[in-house]
């Protein structure tokens, strides 16, 4: 089911369904629910289209989401960077931003980079 530009799963029940989108999570899709006074236990598919209209609608005048969301979020680093700030230069470098640990476990944010040395030893080949 396409809702808001993303396909929901319809087996799922609607408080779940809703975490789909960008910028809604549990405690926010049930706080869109109880607004709109739709039952949280129903499946996605038994959820009537008038239903859906005042979620869509509710989301779309309370909440950014989605396309929104992500372009304040790419503005707000984006921010960071040019003011280089400690965690603007941590996202520029493509380091973990949170205060994580690097020496390991950074894989990924840095991506599955695995430097690793053998025992030392090179194979001899045999002539």
């Amino acid at each position: 089911m396409r809702f808001l530009g993303i396909n929901i799963p319809d087996n799922k029940r609607a408080e779940i369904s809703l975490t789909y989108i960008y910028g809604v999570g549990r405690t926010l899709s049930k706080k869109i629910l109880e607004a709109t006074k739709v039952d949280m236990n129903k499946r996605m598919k038994d959820v009537e289209p008038t239903e859906l209209n005042k979620i869509k609608e509710f989301i779309e005048k309370n909440y950014k989401v989605e396309g929104d969301l992500r372009q304040i979020v790419k503005q707000n680093i984006k921010l960071m960077q040019e003011l280089k700030t400690y965690r603007g230069n941590r996202h520029s470098r493509r380091l973990p931003v949170r205060g994580q640990r690097t020496k390991t476990n950074s894989r990924t944010v840095r991506g599955n980079v695995r430097k690793t040395a053998g025992s030392g030893k090179r194979s001899v080949e045999l002539k």
